[in-house]
C-alpha cells in the first residue's frame, strides 16, 4: 500500500494511523496479501477533504535518459528543470500550441514532446539547430520539430511559450535586443515561462507583461530566474 503526499495539512501520517488505515481497507478487500511481489498495488492519498484509494501505477522516469544526449552545452537548462518550465507553461496539453523560439540544442522541447505537449522549436543559430536535430532524432522525435527561424521576425500565433533567453559565459546580450525579444514574445503567445541569468521584472513591465510568479534555480554560483507571465487582460 503507497501513501501519496497530497500537499495537504493531513498529509502527514504517523505509522500507527497508516497500519490503521492499511486495516480498514484490508478488511473489505478478499484475498490474501502478497507483501513481496504483488499482482496489484493500491495507492491512498488524503485529497479534498478525503480519503482516496485506487490502483497504483509506477511511472516511467522517461525524463531520466533524456540526462544523456549526444549533443550537450554548457549553459543548457538541465533536464529536470526544462521539464518543470515545460510543464508550468503548459500545465494541460489538450489542444495547446507552444514554441521554443531560442530552443537551443532541443532540451525543453525534448520534455515537452516527453509529456504530450505539442511544441515547436526555432533558432536562428545553425549550431544549435544541428545540436537540436541530432538530440530530438535520438530520442525518436522528428527533426521537423526544430526550425531555423528568429523569434523576432518569426510568425504564427501559439498559447504559450518557453523562452530562456540567449546567454555566452564571455558576453551579455544587449539589454535593446533583449527588450525585442521580450517584446516579440508578447505577440507570439500570451503565457510564457522566461528563463534569464539576472533579475527582469523591470523589463518585462516595460514590454507589457504581467508576473505571476517567478523563482531561482541555482546550479553552484550560476543563478537563473525563472518568470512565469501573461499578458493582462483588456
Amino acid at each position: 500500500m503507497l501513501f501519496a503526499d497530497t500537499g495537504d495539512s493531513r498529509a502527514s501520517y504517523d505509522f500507527e494511523e497508516k497500519r490503521a488505515i492499511e486495516r480498514q481497507l484490508g478488511a473489505v478487500i478478499r484475498g490474501t496479501a502478497s507483501m513481496r511481489r504483488p499482482d496489484r498495488l493500491f495507492g491512498v492519498a488524503y485529497a479534498d477533504c478525503r480519503w482516496v484509494m485506487g490502483e497504483a501505477v509506477e511511472g516511467d522516469a522517461v525524463w531520466l535518459r533524456h540526462n544523456e544526449k549526444p549533443q550537450k552545452y554548457s549553459t543548457a537548462l538541465s533536464t529536470r528543470v526544462a521539464r518543470a518550465v515545460a510543464n508550468l507553461a503548459v500545465p494541460d496539453p489538450t489542444g495547446i500550441r507552444a514554441v521554443d523560439p531560442c530552443c537551443g540544442i532541443g532540451t525543453v522541447v525534448i520534455e515537452a514532446q516527453s509529456m504530450g505537449i505539442d511544441m515547436q522549436g526555432c533558432d536562428r543559430n545553425p549550431l544549435a539547430l544541428r545540436g537540436a536535430r541530432i538530440n530530438l532524432a535520438h530520442f525518436g522525435y522528428p527533426t521537423t520539430l526544430a526550425v531555423k527561424a528568429d523569434m523576432l521576425t518569426l510568425e504564427g500565433g501559439y498559447d504559450a511559450a518557453v523562452l530562456d533567453l540567449p546567454y555566452n559565459l564571455c558576453s551579455k546580450l544587449p539589454e535593446e535586443e533583449e527588450l525585442a525579444m521580450l517584446a516579440a514574445l508578447r505577440r507570439l503567445a500570451p503565457r510564457a515561462i522566461i528563463v534569464a541569468t539576472s533579475p527582469l521584472e523591470e523589463k518585462l513591465s516595460r514590454t507589457g507583461w504581467q508576473v505571476i510568479d517567478d523563482c531561482q534555480v541555482r546550479k553552484s554560483s550560476f543563478v537563473r530566474y525563472l518568470y512565469l507571465v501573461v499578458t493582462p487582460a483588456r
